[in-house]
């Protein structure tokens, strides 16, 4: 479903206030599978939301690789760039270069289903990076850009261009274009556990203020 460039803006306005915990929840009631797993940030500062811009790399077939960050100037400013390199954590496709530029240009952040390098500059520009890992070797010649703007499989989870994507210290979740029941669904969570919390420390059982405010029900899908 595309949105409006208005809507995209109130989205992520909206998602930016809220955790990938509470997120989470609302994917689960919705029963939609969102949750990225074994994809964690460089560090538990980084924050990121925005639209995914998709990338996806595959090995080489005995040519000489193309240059592995030329699809960096096609990338618009508050996207969140989504590279799929397959898992792979013996090369990057993500280094200092990369870094300093999207950082640069407004780029929201970077989600790879893969492994970075250059650590060092992504922690002094503040750049969001969420990956499996940190890996020195290159990519170059090893790896080629297959395509961009298209989908894409992190952690089995399919993720198309304009899927929002949120990232914080917890992980990744990917949120469907169409975002609007799932929002408010997380917002009604952030509501309730912060209730619960105020409840407890007012004096109540931690046991029934949960059962008061239905806590066990907020993950429960619904039909």
């Amino acid at each position: 479903m595309a949105v409006s460039d208005r809507m995209q803006h109130d989205i992520v306005t909206r998602l930016r206030e809220l955790p990938t915990a509470a997120i989470s929840d609302a994917l689960d009631q919705a029963g939609i599978e969102g949750a990225l797993h074994g994809i964690a940030p460089l560090s538990n500062d980084f924050r990121a939301v925005g639209p995914a811009f998709t990338v996806r790399y595959t090995p080489i077939d005995g040519t000489v690789g193309d240059t592995v960050g030329d699809f960096l100037d096609d990338v618009p400013p508050g996207a969140v760039i989504v590279i799929d390199n397959d898992g792979r954590t013996d090369l990057t496709v993500w280094g200092g270069i990369m870094t300093e530029i999207a950082a640069v240009r407004g780029i929201a952040g970077t989600v790879i289903n893969g492994v970075c390098r250059d650590v060092s500059a992504c922690l002094a520009q503040n750049y969001p990076l969420f990956s499996r890992g940190c890996f020195m070797r290159t990519g170059k010649d090893r790896v080629r850009l297959e395509a961009v703007g298209v989908p894409v499989t992190v952690s089995a989870i399919q993720i198309h261009p304009g899927t929002f994507i949120c990232a914080d210290a917890d992980g990744v979740v990917a949120v469907p274009a169409d975002a609007g029941r799932i929002i408010e669904t997380a917002e009604r969570v952030e509501r309730i556990e912060t209730d619960i919390v105020a409840t407890a420390r007012a004096g109540s059982t931690l046991r029934a203020a949960r059962e008061t405010l239905g806590y066990h029900t907020l993950q429960t899908r619904q039909p």
